[in-house]
């Protein structure tokens, strides 16, 4: 168990907060946001625990004895989310994953701020990188290696022995064939079924059978 600051005060950060408290063994003890954005609020409070400054944090709360969960969403392809996951490493926390017990999880290879919600099933012999987030309701396949800052949406099939790139994206009902090696950075769209083996980093794969777009993901807002 460990004493957990989310950072956050929007609906993923209330969803994490539910997911600790129902769901872990852990005890949340505070939110933490940027400071620009808190000296907005005249409440400096979140479900009743304290709203800190993300600056600040590590006079506030001591590394060595709180730990840190960063759930943000995909935003500019998780390069967000990466970048406050290295600001908190660089302030001395360490970070806690959250894995439902309502998943299917046949690996121990799982890194640090990750976040797997409930129907997801993990074969055998998966790694997954840090700083992840699955969705819920997907299906990795066995063999396959997760890189580091990537994002699962719902019911994505990722079938067996795939490599996975950092920063990576998948949307709802995406289906990616075995063996399949994806570059840094490729995002495979809501519904897409890729049949390539391989991907250029930082490329849009659309459609059934998928083809990749005219432009690159690093252009998008997501």
């Amino acid at each position: 168990m460990a004493k957990v600051i989310i950072f956050g005060n929007t609906l993923t950060a209330e969803l994490a907060h539910y997911y600790l408290v129902n769901d872990s063994e852990h005890e949340v003890v505070a939110f933490t946001i940027n400071e620009q954005y808190l000296e907005e609020l005249t409440d400096k409070t979140y479900y009743n625990l304290p709203l800190v400054s993300f600056e600040k944090l590590e006079e506030i709360y001591s590394p060595k004895e709180y730990k840190l969960f960063i759930p943000l969403t995909e935003k500019k392809m998780n390069r967000v989310r990466a970048e406050l996951y290295q600001q908190g490493k660089d302030k001395g926390f360490e970070y806690i994953s959250y894995i439902s017990s309502k998943a299917t999880v046949l690996t121990n290879d799982i890194g640090e701020n990750c976040f797997i919600l409930e129907d997801n099933t993990i074969q055998p012999f998966v790694s997954i990188g840090n700083n992840c987030v699955l969705w819920s309701g997907n299906h990795i396949g066995h063999h396959s290696k997760i890189g580091n800052h990537v994002f699962f949406t719902s019911q994505v099939v990722l079938s067996g022995r795939c490599v996975v790139g950092d920063f990576c994206f998948f949307g709802v009902n995406a289906t990616i064939r075995d063996k399949a090696t994806l570059g840094d950075g490729t995002l495979i769209a809501m519904g897409a079924n890729l049949t390539k083996q391989l991907t250029e980093a930082w490329t849009i794969w659309k459609g059934n059978p998928a083809v990749v777009a005219n432009i690159s993901s690093k252009d998008i807002k997501i």
